[in-house]
């Protein structure tokens, strides 16, 4: 089960490197307008509020890498972080798009049941 957690805590850093890349760098670009469904002027006037939002993804994501490297005795920063991915995506479907639960807070909460189970 560790290894398990391991990579469903790495798969979560990943997605949140991920994040940062369509927030900060891709957001007015082909892609990110694919992927977050705003028009060319919308993506353009929340540039820099998006690109903000990005590097809070990328320090969730640095939190996460953090904890792994710590092995069992990151275990708590793990979730701790994990925490705040779920936490991030609840706000998100709340505030933005239902799909943002799906796609952020529902793999962190597996995630994190994962740790915990590893335990």
């Amino acid at each position: 089960m560790t290894t398990l957690a391991t990579l469903a805590v790495a798969g979560i850093a990943a997605l949140q490197t991920y994040i940062l890349l369509l927030e900060m760098f891709f957001w007015d670009k082909p892609l990110g307008l694919r992927s977050f469904g705003h028009s060319a002027e919308q993506a353009a006037a929340s540039r820099v509020l998006a690109a903000n939002q990005g590097l809070y993804n990328g320090f969730l994501a640095a939190g996460l890498i953090w904890g792994l490297s710590l092995g069992e005795a990151g275990r708590d920063i793990e979730l701790f972080f994990l925490g705040c991915v779920l936490s991030a995506g609840v706000f998100g479907a709340l505030t933005a798009h239902i799909k943002i639960l799906w796609a952020q807070g529902l793999p962190a909460a597996l995630a994190m049941i994962l740790v915990l189970l590893a335990s």
